[in-house]
């Protein structure tokens, strides 16, 4: 089994999930943030580009030989964290709680620190990359309904 404590990847994951869902701090609280949940403040761009960034982070992690079982977790953790996140207000306040980078990253190296065989994951990247594509259309599908249910509820108003 590799070494996975000294690995470059998994350093470039800690430190893409610190950046994303630990940088900040408010003062005078231990409530940390970062900039996946800065970003998704911007109403549906930011929660595409959380969920773009997190398929970032998760083909990194396909490629580091997470097992298919694992990647669905964590594919789980993101597609949760971009449906909730493009709920207004409610969704940016789930996104400052839920931390799926970090959530991801810590999955990760609980796994390859239970020392069992790990299964080759390059079977199941092909169908986990299209299920991300349809999980990312429907993203947007989601986001063009209720922009248009906000749009018809502030029609209606006047």
């Amino acid at each position: 089994m590799p070494d996975h404590t000294n690995d470059p990847d998994m350093a470039r994951l800690e430190a893409m999930a610190k950046l994303l869902d630990n940088q900040f701090v408010i003062p005078g609280t231990n409530i940390r943030f970062g900039l996946d949940g800065l970003v998704g403040l911007i109403p549906y761009v930011g929660d595409m580009a959380g969920f773009v960034v997190s398929g970032i982070l998760f083909r990194t992690m396909m490629k580091r030989g997470a097992g298919p079982l694992l990647m669905l977790q964590m594919m789980g953790n993101m597609v949760l964290d971009a449906l909730v996140g493009i709920i207004p207000i409610i969704g940016d306040l789930f996104d400052f709680g839920f931390k799926a980078n970090r959530r991801n990253v810590n999955l990760l190296r609980e796994y390859y620190a239970s020392g069992e065989q790990k299964p080759n994951a390059k079977g199941s990247v092909l169908f986990l990359g299209i299920l991300f594509f349809i999980l990312f259309i429907g993203l947007i599908w989601g986001i063009w309904k209720v922009a248009a249910m906000l749009v018809a509820w502030v029609w209606g108003l006047f």
